[in-house]
């Protein structure tokens, strides 16, 4: 857990119990990694899974509110047909866990996302399912 935790590497509990057998097997010991052990480990070594803090992003919640007051305004001329709906969004397909076992001390600080992604731009209007879906790769 520690060589994991000082690479930034989030640690779940199925990695935590895979790697319980694996040593128990270069052991010779017969083993079982259930839950309630897990769940007993946990306890008796101070460990605990917690939210990985990572960079967060700031909203002005003014410039939100302004927008959706004058977007009634701006689609009030056009019928809904032919209202539509544009955005991307990124699908970022090999980040890792925000959560992480660690001790209870210890804070909990990780590493940068991979910027690899997907960016996949949807269209849509009230009257009909996704009319546009469009992807490219990044990173």
């Amino acid at each position: 857990m520690r060589q994991c935790r000082g690479q930034n590497i989030p640690m779940g509990g199925s990695l935590f119990k895979e790697k319980a057998k694996a040593f128990a097997k270069e052991l010779g010991i017969e083993f079982s990694a259930s839950e309630g052990w897990l769940t007993n480990f946990k306890k008796r070594n101070g460990i605990v899974f917690k939210k990985i803090c990572r960079e967060s992003l700031s909203v002005n919640i003014n410039v939100c509110s302004k927008w959706q007051n004058s977007l009634s305004d701006l689609t009030k001329e056009y019928e809904p047909r032919n209202t539509f709906n544009t955005d991307e969004t990124g699908l970022f397909f090999k980040c890792l866990p925000e959560k992480t076992f660690t001790f209870k001390k210890e804070k909990c600080h990780g590493g940068k996302f991979s910027k690899e992604r997907l960016t996949i731009l949807l269209t849509v209007n009230t009257r009909s399912l996704p009319t546009t879906a469009q992807t490219r790769r990044h990173g």
